[in-house]
């Protein structure tokens, strides 16, 4: 039996949660970014592949986080499940900064920039 009030369940809301909704957001962040740009440097069958595993990635995190959170905070998750999730988003990110350092240089007082254009923006 569980009990509540054990300091591993804190210690699991503390440590999961948070991370569970960053990669909900570099998901989301990566999805967007593959959805509505053009990576000069990959075929259109690569681009979509990648977003096609961003989805699934985004769809498991949400399990988990539905999961974590129908039972209490009471499960955690598997290293096995988590390495997967984060080379997936390091492989998002080095894509959009591979994206960015080839698009043209511009003077930031005619056009600023669209942070929403790349994924390693703050």
């Amino acid at each position: 039996m569980i009990t509540p009030d054990l300091p591993e369940r804190e210690l699991l809301k503390t440590l999961l949660e948070p991370l569970l909704e960053d990669f909900q957001y570099w998901f989301g962040r990566s999805r967007s970014f593959l959805e509505t740009q053009q990576v000069a440097f990959m075929n259109p069958e690569q681009q979509a592949d990648l977003l096609a595993r961003v989805q699934q990635a985004q769809q498991e995190v949400n399990t988990m986080q539905m999961l974590f959170q129908a039972t209490g905070h009471q499960v955690g998750v598997d290293t096995a499940t988590l390495i997967p999730w984060h080379r997936l988003l390091t492989e998002c990110w080095q894509v959009a900064m591979r994206s960015r350092s080839q698009q043209p240089v511009t003077n930031s007082e005619d056009s600023p920039p669209n942070p929403e254009n790349n994924l390693n923006d703050p």
